[in-house]
């Protein structure tokens, strides 16, 4: 409701009249400073408050000396960082088709690839680190591994590659199990682009609408026939074209992200076994020839 107001007063909300006076303080602050920034502060700068940079500088804790290891610890942090960005941006889109807002969803995937270049581009960040470089702190981190990262879990499952056992190693992480299983039980984002499919009357297979969402999801000739469709009309205007697209966009850059990932770990250790108990190159070699969103590929043998 809006408050009493006075005669020539026009009502606002408390939000508006908090970023006008923001507004309105920083530019007494420039003509102030005379243009210039601020030098002096009490504590420490607002920018280090905001971001939470000593919080952020003190996670590079090493345990060698090998340069590489820092370079390893913050390159996996930053991509941590992403998984959680992406995740966002998977999970508002997934809830934007879920309510008929195409173009809503469509505006959450683009920023999410946006996001997915990046977290392309920082495995150049450990394209130099040899085999001995890496062999010189590997054992400082017992059996870590990027497998036990539940931040790329949630991907996984929003993607529709859903386990159950994926959740057990994560277990004592009271919370991240909780979001997990969540994550387990509901449409995944492709599930629910096949879902307003069929809301728009095209022919997507009943078991595709309603299933199972605690399964990984397997291909459907049904489905593909369904997306062929969609690409039949290529009008400019059509929605669902774009949406479709912008779903390959989206992957596209996770498959490029899982070649990467096989060719950095080949580089640096070759055919080890990996540090978390799996067979290393053949674990990520059989992960990375999965297609995401399958139909959306194999309908170009076809159309």
């Amino acid at each position: 409701m809006f408050s009493t107001t006075t005669a020539g007063q026009c009502p606002y909300a408390p939000a508006e009249s908090g970023a006008e006076d923001a507004a309105a303080a920083r530019a007494h602050k420039a003509e102030e400073n005379r243009g210039r920034p601020t030098l002096a502060f009490e504590r420490k700068t607002p920018y280090a408050d905001y971001i939470g940079v000593d919080t952020l500088l003190d996670l590079q804790r090493t345990r060698t000396d090998e340069p590489f290891e820092s370079t390893f610890i913050i390159t996996t942090q930053v991509m941590e960082l992403l998984f959680s960005l992406v995740q966002g941006h998977w999970e508002a889109a997934r809830d934007a088709l879920e309510a008929d807002d195409v173009p809503g969803a469509i505006a959450r995937l683009r920023s999410s690839c946006n996001a997915q270049d990046v977290l392309n581009a920082s495995w150049g960040l450990l394209s130099d680190m040899t085999p001995t470089g890496f062999n010189r702190f590997r054992d400082s981190f017992g059996e870590a591994s990027g497998f036990q990262s539940y931040g790329y879990r949630r991907l996984e499952f929003l993607l529709g590659n859903k386990s159950a056992a994926m959740i057990r190693p994560h277990k004592a992480m009271g919370d991240v199990a909780a979001e997990l299983t969540g994550l387990l039980e509901r449409p995944g984002l492709y599930d629910a682009a096949l879902r307003l499919l069929d809301r728009r009357g095209l022919p997507v297979p009943a078991e595709a609408v309603e299933r199972d969402w605690t399964q990984a999801y397997e291909p459907s000739e049904g489905v593909e026939r369904a997306w062929a469709e969609v690409y039949a009309d290529d009008r400019p205007g059509n929605e669902l074209l774009l949406l479709a697209e912008t779903l390959m966009d989206v992957a596209e850059r996770v498959t490029r992200w899982r070649h990467t990932h096989l060719m950095a770990v080949k580089r640096t250790m070759g055919a080890k076994p990996g540090s978390g108990g799996s067979n290393g190159l053949t674990w990520l070699a059989r992960n990375a020839e999965q297609d995401v969103f399958p139909e959306l590929w194999s309908l170009r043998s076809t159309v």
